[in-house]
């Protein structure tokens, strides 16, 4: 019996004790307290009865307060016993788990054991392949290189043969046109040889034909003045103070012989007056329908002496 079970039995039998001393107070005393299992006022006939029921009540009470404390008991025993069962569960299950961790550690260990071995061996791959395909790659630069230089020494072989194929056939068009240039010149100056001569010659018989020209003009210009001097000396009205007198005049005439216009260049003074009136009392003078002739008519200077 634990001390929850005592105190309760305890508490029963001073409730017992208390109810037994009720019993023997003088009736006249005053009733401080009704106590009662059933709820009924006790009476003095009933005391007895009373305390000996409740005596019973208080063992069956206690009875019943033992099997409700064992069956707590045994409860709580049950809980503890669960308790226990479900720690040591928990235990197996922590410690399978723990296992599974462990494991699973393990496992995860050996596979980074394993990767870093692969990443290792794949490095060292990496490595290797690298290595290789840097070999590959010099190799490969070295067989351009000197596939290059093969090319560019064959490329530079042909430029120069095409350079002196080409610098041959320069020369050759050069000789030629070098030759072909001197026959030109040649030609040329052959040619300007008969041409100066065939010039000099021209030059030579034109010359003959300006002069006889020349002198072909001066004739029929002398002719001509001489007609014009004519004309005005047969229009010209003198005086005796005229004698050994002159007047010298400027006549411009057309293509006609039309006097255009006459004027006085100097001289005396009745002459200059009696010359420019027999001009302009001709109207017309003599003139030639050759033109070189008449160009040195159509503005010509006269000396006009009166003739006695």
């Amino acid at each position: 019996m634990n001390s929850s079970l005592i105190k309760s039995v305890l508490l029963h039998l001073a409730l017992g004790g208390f109810l037994w001393g009720s019993a023997n107070i003088s009736p006249s005393a005053p009733k401080v307290m009704e106590v009662t299992l059933n709820s009924a006022i006790p009476t003095p006939d009933k005391a007895v009865s009373a305390v000996t029921v409740d005596q019973k009540q208080v063992e069956k009470k206690i009875a019943e307060l033992k099997n409700k404390e064992e069956s707590k008991k045994r409860a709580e025993d049950k809980r503890i016993r669960d308790l226990e069962r479900r720690a040591a569960n928990a235990r197996k299950q922590r410690e399978s788990e723990a296992r599974h961790i462990k494991k699973l550690e393990q496992e995860r260990k050996a596979k980074e054991k394993e990767a870093a071995q692969a990443q290792a061996q794949a490095k060292k791959a990496r490595a290797i392949e690298q290595k290789e395909r840097a070999k590959a790659k010099q190799a490969e630069k070295q067989k351009l290189e000197a596939e290059s230089a093969a090319k560019a020494a064959a490329d530079k072989r042909k430029a120069e043969e095409e350079a002196l194929k080409k610098a041959e056939a320069e020369r050759k068009i050069r000789e030629a046109e070098a030759k072909e240039r001197a026959a030109e010149a040649e030609r040329k100056r052959q040619q300007a040889l008969q041409e100066q001569m065939l010039q000099e010659q021209l030059a030579k018989e034109q010359a003959a034909r300006n002069k006889i020209r020349q002198q072909q003009v001066v004739g029929e210009v002398d002719k001509y003045r001489a007609l014009i001097m004519a004309r005005i000396q047969q229009n010209l009205l003198i005086d005796e103070k005229m004698k050994n007198q002159q007047c010298r005049v400027n006549i411009r005439l057309g293509f006609n012989g039309l006097v255009t216009q006459v004027k006085s260049l100097g001289g005396d003074k009745l002459v200059c007056e009696a010359a420019l009136r027999a001009v302009r009392m001709a109207d017309t003078l003599p003139v030639s329908k050759d033109k070189d002739v008449f160009d040195q008519l159509k503005n010509i200077n006269l000396t006009i002496k009166p003739e006695f």
